[in-house]
This record gives structure tokens, C-alpha cells and sequence, in this order.
């Protein structure tokens, strides 16, 4: 089992920064593939960024790629989301995720645990 609690959202006008992390417990994190989603609405949710239960090896949507950096810190249990440049178009909410599996997806049904969601908004 894995609980997983995000924080970090806010307000952002265009270009700006923001962190988003993810607390997560459970014995399971430390051999969990994680990831970050995003969902707009009226929109499916999507695929952000993903990194190995190592923190060797990282994904990202076209979309975020240079953009966006996704890391983990073991130690303290979190998952980060750098966002830097931001657009009106991140606009979401936010959704941190963990599978039980060594192998990277980009895909929503492989994920077994997702936090609550955090919003982000860029706007000037």
C-alpha cells in the first residue's frame, strides 16, 4: 500500500516557477514507479512525467519536455514536479501516482494509488 498527499499548487502568472511535491508512505514507495498526471477541465487526465523506483531514468510528455523536471528523494519518502516556463495551458489539477512495478508507463490504468490532487493555475 501507498498514501500519497501533493502539495505545492498555487496561482502562477505566465513564465513563472512553481514545486510540486509528493509526500508518499507506505513500505512500497521505495520500490514504486511514480509519476505525475494532470487533468484540465472538461478534459481526460494525462500523462506529465514519470521516473524509476531508482530515480535513474525519467519521461516526459512532449508537451512539458524542458520545461518540466520530475525527481525523488528516498530519504524523505517525496516526489517532486519542477515547473519552470509555465503557460496558461498547464492549467490543472495535478495528480502524483505510484505503480508497484519497476517499468515505467505513461498510461493512467497502470497506476495503483493516486493522491488528492493539487491545482495549478497560470494566469496573468
Amino acid at each position: 500500500q501507498v498514501q500519497l498527499v501533493e502539495s505545492g499548487g498555487g496561482l502562477v502568472q505566465p513564465g513563472g516557477s512553481l514545486r510540486l511535491s509528493c509526500s508518499a508512505s507506505g513500505r512500497a514507495f521505495s520500490s514504486a514507479t511514480m509519476a505525475w498526471f494532470r487533468q484540465a477541465p472538461g478534459k481526460e487526465r494525462e500523462f506529465v512525467a514519470t521516473i524509476s523506483w531508482s530515480g535513474g531514468t525519467t519521461d516526459y510528455a512532449d508537451s512539458v519536455k524542458g520545461r518540466f523536471t520530475i525527481s525523488r528523494d528516498k530519504a524523505k519518502n517525496t516526489v517532486y514536479l519542477q515547473m519552470n516556463s509555465l503557460k496558461p495551458e498547464d492549467t490543472a489539477v495535478y495528480y502524483c501516482a505510484a505503480r508497484e512495478s519497476q517499468f515505467l508507463s505513461v498510461r493512467v490504468t497502470a497506476y495503483d494509488y493516486w493522491g488528492q490532487g493539487a491545482q495549478v493555475t497560470v494566469s496573468s
